[in-house]
């Protein structure tokens, strides 16, 4: 049995992740805000550990006190990210800065881990070939086009320079499955009679499902550092109809109105809702980062060195993955 850290806990990806690690025998540490739901944790075996990361100070003596009670963890699995943000630097701030200061109090600590694996993104490679259609692979150079990108990599880079630092970095394509939010919003509309696509050029969709990140989360780790970046999604890659065709044998429905919306009507859009959100002081889903990720023609990337390392292989194609997705939406009362 290892000791887990596991940050970002209360999310979607991070429930998963605790669930996983509580199926392995290890002792899960199941890092929170004072104000995280805690909905998704409910398991009696999950300890919990109130993490600030905007007081330094007080970050440092949480984890000091920890150390002293508990010991080190053996494994940190930092999976703490923003997605949506109204100012941008809060991206910078959260998603590069949160992690540089959580590896930086380990390290002075004197508390590295055997492994701390970084819930990265396929966002940091940009936008690929859209020409093609070649996956991203070993040789493909990261060229991130959005903010998110951007703040994905430099986390990844100083991750990397730190001298010592047992990395392993997971760049995810889309994760979808129960508790998940933005896939569901798509599924909700395809029962409602409408799918909305972007664009009129081929584009190639990945998917992974949720319960087989978190399996190959803790096949990485247990495997050891491994000190590289690894591509995370099913072998195949799908296109809007194939997404919307599943979607509607899974939920009995006969018809759908596919609506293909021109690039330059969703570019208007997302600047209408980027303004939107700066004068109302919240993040919204549509903004020039969005745009940016739903123009994108190409998300194929190769999992073959994950494979290679530490046996990677999604158990759930897409269909099984959304037919357990759906059945938990239903149950929940989400659709």
């Amino acid at each position: 049995m290892a000791k887990i850290l596991i940050t970002g806990a209360g999310g979607f990806i991070g429930g998963h992740l605790v669930a996983e690690a509580l199926e392995r025998g290890h002792e899960v540490w199941a890092a929170v805000r004072a104000t995280t739901s805690r909905e998704f944790l409910t398991d009696e075996r999950i300890n919990f550990i109130v993490l600030d990361f905007t007081d330094e100070a007080s970050l440092e003596k949480t984890i000091s006190e920890h150390l002293t009670a508990h010991g080190p963890w053996d494994y940190v699995v930092h999976n703490l990210g923003l997605t949506k943000a109204t100012n941008y630097l809060d991206f910078e701030r959260v998603n590069y800065g949160y992690m540089r200061l959580l590896v930086d109090t380990l390290r002075d600590l004197g508390a590295l881990p055997r492994v701390f694996l970084l819930m990265s993104s396929l966002s940091v490679m940009g936008a690929g070939d859209e020409d093609g259609y070649s996956p991203f692979d070993e040789q493909s150079i990261p060229m991130p086009n959005t903010r998110y990108g951007v703040s994905k990599l430099k986390a990844e880079t100083y991750l990397q320079q730190v001298e010592g630092m047992p990395y392993t970095i997971f760049r995810c394509t889309g994760v979808y499955g129960p508790h998940e939010r933005d896939y569901f919003l798509m599924i909700k509309s395809i029962k409602r009679g409408v799918d909305f696509g972007v664009g009129f050029k081929k584009q190639l969709l990945t998917f992974i499902y949720v319960k087989d990140l978190a399996r190959a989360v803790m096949d990485a780790l247990e495997r050891g550092p491994l000190r590289r970046a690894y591509y995370i999604s099913e072998p195949r890659s799908y296109t809007q109809a194939e997404f919307r065709t599943l979607v509607c044998r899974l939920l009995g429905k006969r018809w759908v109105l596919p609506v293909k919306c021109p690039l330059w009507v969703v570019k208007a859009v997302c600047a209408i809702g980027e303004r939107w959100a700066r004068w109302t002081g919240k993040a919204v889903t549509l903004n020039s980062d969005k745009y940016n990720i739903l123009a994108q023609r190409n998300w194929q990337c190769d999992i073959t060195p994950a494979r290679r390392d530490f046996g990677f292989e999604a158990r759930y194609d897409l269909e099984a993955g959304l037919r357990e997705a759906i059945a938990w939406y239903r149950s929940a009362g989400w659709l």
